[in-house]
């Protein structure tokens, strides 16, 4: 009897004393950051001019104003004839995907457009294709697919 009480005994304070029978709440989690927003991306797309710039707001308008530029420049290049003077805004919207390709993926434009500058459309598709390398969004240091509108305003006089 007592050999049965001196071993229950030692078996109770070995199961006490060890760390690994540990009764405590484990308060030393790491909280992970698992909330993405989608919706917006660390780095805007970019061209090669744009990559000296820092900040997410210059970079933002370097790149807004070179893809205007450049397809401001090749409109220029054609003659347009017209019935009517026109004052439209056609909005055309672009993917951007992870390799830096860029796509025409619609053109949002009105009927008067579509009447009077029906060549518009494969204009804008030439334009776009010739637009140089873009380096892709980057978000969480990774390149994503981006789509990006495009308003371009159209102001053609008799």
């Amino acid at each position: 009897m007592l050999l049965r009480f001196f071993s229950f005994l030692i078996l109770i304070l070995f199961c006490i004393s060890c760390d690994k029978f540990s009764f405590k709440k484990n308060t030393n989690n790491n909280v992970l950051d698992t909330l993405v927003n989608f919706s917006s991306v660390d780095t805007y797309p970019s061209f090669k001019v744009c990559d000296s710039l820092i900040e997410k707001s210059q970079q933002e308008d370097c790149f807004r104003h070179t893809i205007h530029q450049k397809i401001g420049e090749e409109l220029q290049k054609h003659e347009f004839t017209i019935k009517d003077s026109i004052a439209e805004v056609v909005i055309v919207n672009l993917l951007i995907n992870s390799k830096g390709n860029i796509e025409l993926e619609t053109i949002e434009s009105s009927e008067i457009i579509k009447q009077e500058l029906p060549e518009l459309d494969s204009i804008l598709k030439v334009s776009i294709q010739q637009i140089p390398t873009i380096y892709p969004a980057i978000k969480r240091g990774i390149p994503v697919t981006t789509k990006y509108r495009l308003p371009i305003q159209i102001q053609l006089k008799e």
